[in-house]
């Protein structure tokens, strides 16, 4: 007998069929093809969820290195104002220094001097370690950001604005003018001044 008796189809039950024939042909097929669907859609929506997630992680990092360089500026601008008043309390203490050394130049008293001037050295170095610059503006041209006029002289021997005497010198810390220095200012005579003399 050439082919398959159906007799004994009938006897044995049902032929068999291979995985892929029940694969393609099972309900499970259809439904899993339905799924595919929502397996792609279920796929772009936690790719668009790991894509909000990386650009708030990127917010976050730079809302965070924002933070921590606003406390590391506001850390620092905290210590230069510590350090400022720190050198505004020495500042009279080295302008007492000046004034004791300007005072006293009798030989008598050069052993005192030594020791004073050495202590007054280390007193306006440390100062100025701390950031602290000295103006002494002797001979330069008047700044009213940086000196405070306390005497005129009018003369035609200095420039308009030379300063020919410091009184008191300035201090500046970080751009930020401590004290002004105290000057004497040379000035034109005018037309009135002449007149007035």
């Amino acid at each position: 007998m050439s082919g398959k008796d159906p007799k004994r189809k009938a006897e044995n039950g049902p032929e068999e069929l291979s995985p892929s024939q029940t694969a393609e042909n099972s309900p499970e097929a259809f439904v899993l093809d339905g799924d595919n669907a929502n397996a792609d859609a279920e796929v772009a929506k936690l790719a668009k969820d790991l894509d909000d997630l990386r650009q708030t992680l990127l917010r976050r990092q730079a809302d965070f290195d924002n933070y921590r360089k606003r406390v590391e500026k506001e850390r620092s601008e905290d210590s230069r104002r510590s350090t400022a008043r720190v050198i505004e309390g020495l500042i009279p203490v080295v302008d007492s220094f000046d004034q004791a050394l300007a005072a006293h130049r009798e030989p008598e008293y050069a052993n005192y001097r030594k020791g004073f001037e050495l202590i007054h050295k280390q007193l306006v170095d440390n100062i100025a370690r701390l950031g602290a610059e000295r103006i002494d503006p002797l001979g330069m041209t008047f700044d009213p950001h940086l000196h405070q006029a306390m005497d005129r002289t009018e003369t035609t021997e200095h420039d308009d604005g030379t300063i020919l005497e410091v009184f008191q010198p300035g201090y500046v810390f970080h751009g930020r003018v401590l004290r002004p220095a105290m000057v004497r200012v040379a000035v034109h005579p005018t037309a009135a001044s002449k007149m007035a003399n």
